[in-house]
């Protein structure tokens, strides 16, 4: 063999050995999935093992936003997103004229109502200053959530895309801003009242179990939902993936840490 035969080979074998840095075993496939940070993407990191032992790469991307994960699935960038429930969307989909479709539920995050000034509802004062989501499915959720509590009226307390509009008694006259929902814990020490998704309360260091001021019950209907394009419904990775977020070891997961903060919805 010449010696540059000899050494060509040599390098071949050598990157043969290594595995290629770390590259996928053979006969494996990619999937990306957008998520936020806790609990999805903590979530999807107990699916990662189950689905390389079916042949799938889970390569997952964290956002700290709600728009940018649909976005990048309707442009094809990412795959399937892991973050939002049915509500944000249709919300999402009715904006935007696009249709995205949800492909399997997996849980649920009771939404809070929390407060660094108070230690009760009862004792927010007149014209306390309360900040929600001003997404329309969560900021809905948000008046819905305060409406069971007792602190406003709700003309139709049912109806999944309430507003501001749909108030009928404010008896404290409580004053509301809405905020991007990623910066609501961020002013909690700023205001009287935050109506905070669980994620973020949990990325901020909150147990909704133990500092919500109110709180939906396990029975909520905003179970957060896979999310892809519609024609990916019978794509084999995305169902290897539905299989896996329901999967025993997923709840399992789920229950043990969280401790109902997030509950299983399978």
């Amino acid at each position: 063999m010449k010696p540059r035969t000899s050494l060509l080979f040599l390098m071949a074998a050598g990157l043969s050995a290594c595995g290629g840095g770390g590259a996928p075993a053979s006969g494996s496939s990619h999937l990306s999935v957008a998520a936020t940070a806790v609990p999805h993407a903590e979530i999807l990191e107990v699916v990662k093992p189950i689905l390389e032992k079916e042949g799938v790469q889970l390569d997952i991307k964290v956002f700290n936003d709600y728009v940018q994960p649909n976005d990048q699935v309707v442009q094809k960038q990412i795959d399937v997103n892991y973050f939002q429930t049915e509500p944000y969307l249709s919300a999402y989909n009715k904006d935007r004229g696009t249709q995205l479709v949800t492909l399997v539920g997996v849980h649920i995050e009771p939404f809070g109502a929390y407060s660094r000034r108070f230690k009760s509802l009862d004792a927010l004062p007149q014209g306390a200053d309360v900040v929600i989501p001003n997404d329309p499915s969560n900021n809905s959720r948000a008046l819905i959530l305060l409406d069971k509590a007792g602190l406003i009226t709700l003309k139709d307390a049912s109806n999944p895309l309430s507003t501001l509009r749909d108030i009928t008694s404010n008896p404290k006259q409580l004053k509301f801003r809405e905020l991007d929902s990623a910066m609501l814990p961020r002013v909690l020490d700023q205001v009287d009242l935050a109506l905070i998704n669980t994620n973020y309360a949990l990325d901020a260091g909150l147990d909704p179990t133990k500092d919500a001021l109110a709180i939906e019950s396990r029975d909520s209907p905003y179970v957060n939902f896979l999310v892809g394009r519609a024609d990916e419904k019978d794509d084999p990775r995305v169902l290897k993936l539905e299989k896996a977020l329901t999967s025993p070891e997923v709840k399992a997961f789920i229950e043990s840490k969280y401790k109902g903060a997030v509950v299983p919805a399978f």
